[in-house]
């Protein structure tokens, strides 16, 4: 089994992650961890990623006995195609994604991201809020 954490730097990154470790040591799943720029980023952004994301991946998933990768996606679309087409590319079984907390208007639509991964995706999403 495969899951894909959709990280993006912000208060739900911790939950994010624990979540996606906690799937992945349930179902002895390989965890892809991914960040994606859309189109541009300069080159110091993407090498603080780097490494930022070479620390989690041995601090968080390697530590606790998961396999994991971390892709930082720079491929000129936006993020939330970007989630679900890498997920395609990759037989993904799950994605692993944040959700921000909104008013009851903003409870219909999710965040655009997010809406458009649980609504492309060819696999289970599980959000985290």
């Amino acid at each position: 089994m495969r899951i894909l954490v959709a990280y993006d730097e912000d208060h739900l990154s911790s939950k994010v992650l624990n979540h996606g470790l906690k799937r992945a040591m349930e179902s002895n799943a390989d965890v892809l961890l991914v960040h994606s720029f859309g189109s541009k980023t300069k080159e110091e952004e993407f090498v603080e990623w780097e490494k930022r994301f070479n620390e989690i991946q041995k601090e968080v998933f390697e530590k606790n006995g998961v396999q994991c990768e971390y892709h930082i996606l720079v491929r000129g679309l936006t993020p939330s195609e970007d989630i679900v087409r890498y997920a395609s590319e990759k037989n993904v079984d799950e994605i692993v994604i944040g959700i921000e907390k909104r008013s009851r208007v903003g409870k219909l639509m999710f965040g655009s991201t997010a809406r458009f991964v649980i609504l492309e995706s060819h696999c289970p999403v599980l959000t985290i809020k």
